[in-house]
């Protein structure tokens, strides 16, 4: 039986594989090995290794490999630290293939340590373009990858251009899309998902019924020092709509706290009317605020791929998702409170778009399960011009 290791190093890296491990692990030829480190690991991003165990997955290992501060100089040295302690984890587990997730730093840390154990690499979400260090990142990774499954059209004719062999890229779309084609499938109540959400934070709650934002924002690490002017811009700007804002907490990447600082002080200045903090939300209720929102406003990938298969209206701002492929969902705008709110109005007075499959059609996790149980990897790797 084949094993498959996956590592899991945060909420967004659950559900962008969340189908693929229920795939592996359902397959009759291959074996599910996991391991959840970095911020999936930690109270105060959510504890997301709770719901990952709530979901029926049972971790291998625990990786502790975040280092306090959330500066370019500790994500360096988280991703050291993830070096230094991945490689144990991969020799007592033997992986046959690691199976690693985008673009984050502990993405780079377990793609260095298979590669240098001699073990396949997998790799989903690679040839897309964005800002942020991600981009860097997300190409290393895939001259490292044996195995690559692209999200869209782009991206699999980038990885081609990159010097990759087109026998060993499949275009399989985006498993989040496979979640959230399988969660809309699926009703909820308004009371229960109001008790669920308002029971994650802090702050003034109100009906989810009735027009809301969605504010999910993360630092833009090339832009370091920025954090807390931004979200005091976006928060401005949703204050100015007049509409009420659940706003999400930021991830674990370098600039993270300068952005919960602009959150903290927003809310003692007393300036969070009708505004509702979360740290974290399971995977199927934060798509069915998708579902919701009147608007999804901030610089989250979760607008431009979810968004575009779930219509959500979205206001991207500033830089972090510069260049990556999306649909008519998306407005783009700079780091300006006036910009924003326009671009709000204009997202609240168009509503819903529709269905625009750009990352999938919601089958991308069975398909990688299946490459996976039939495909053979020559460890050394030819540039193919």
């Amino acid at each position: 039986m084949k094993k498959i290791c996956i590592v899991v190093g945060s909420r967004a890296n659950y559900s962008s594989i969340k189908t693929a491990m229920k795939a592996i692990a359902d397959h009759p030829e291959l074996q599910l090995q996991l391991i959840v480190g970095a911020s999936a690991v930690l109270d105060r991003y959510g504890s997301v290794v709770d719901l990952i165990e709530k979901d029926g997955f049972h971790p291998d290992a625990r990786v502790y490999m975040l280092i306090e501060g959330e500066s370019p100089v500790t994500m360096a040295k988280s991703t050291g630290l993830g070096l230094l302690e991945l490689p144990t984890t991969f020799d007592n587990l033997k992986p046959d293939v690691v199976l690693t997730v985008g673009d984050r730093f502990e993405t780079m840390a377990t793609t260095l340590a298979a590669a240098y154990m001699n073990i396949p690499i997998a790799h989903t979400m690679g040839g897309e373009v964005s800002g942020t260090i991600d981009e860097s990142i997300r190409h290393a990774i895939t001259k490292f990858a044996h195995i690559h499954f692209p999200a869209s059209q782009d991206a699999y004719e980038r990885i081609v251009r990159l010097g990759e062999n087109p026998e060993d890229i499949h275009l399989v779309g985006c498993p989040r899309i496979d979640l959230v084609a399988e969660i809309l499938r699926s009703k909820i109540d308004t009371v229960y998902l109001e008790q669920v959400v308002f029971a994650k934070g802090v702050g003034e709650k109100f009906s989810l019924n009735d027009p809301f934002l969605l504010i999910s924002q993360h630092p833009v690490t090339t832009e370091y020092g920025q954090g807390e002017l931004q979200i005091n811009e976006t928060l401005a700007a949703a204050m100015e709509s007049g509409l009420p804002s659940l706003v999400l907490w930021p991830n674990a990447d370098a600039g993270s706290e300068q952005i919960a600082k602009g959150i903290r002080k927003w809310r003692e200045h007393g300036r969070a009317h009708r505004m509702f903090f979360v740290k974290n939300l399971p995977v199927d209720i934060y798509i069915h605020l998708m579902s919701r929102t009147a608007c999804l406003v901030g610089n989250s990938s979760s607008g431009i791929r979810e968004g575009a298969y779930i219509g959500t209206p979205t206001v991207n701002i500033g830089t972090r998702q510069t260049g990556r492929e999306r649909g008519m969902n998306v407005m783009d705008v700079a780091c300006n409170p006036s910009m924003i709110k326009a671009a709000i109005e204009k997202q609240i007075s168009n509503g819903r778009y529709p269905l625009d499959p750009i990352y999938g059609n919601g089958h991308a996790g069975t398909k990688i399960a299946e490459i996976l149980s039939k495909k053979d990897v020559n460890i050394q790797k030819r540039i193919t011009y």
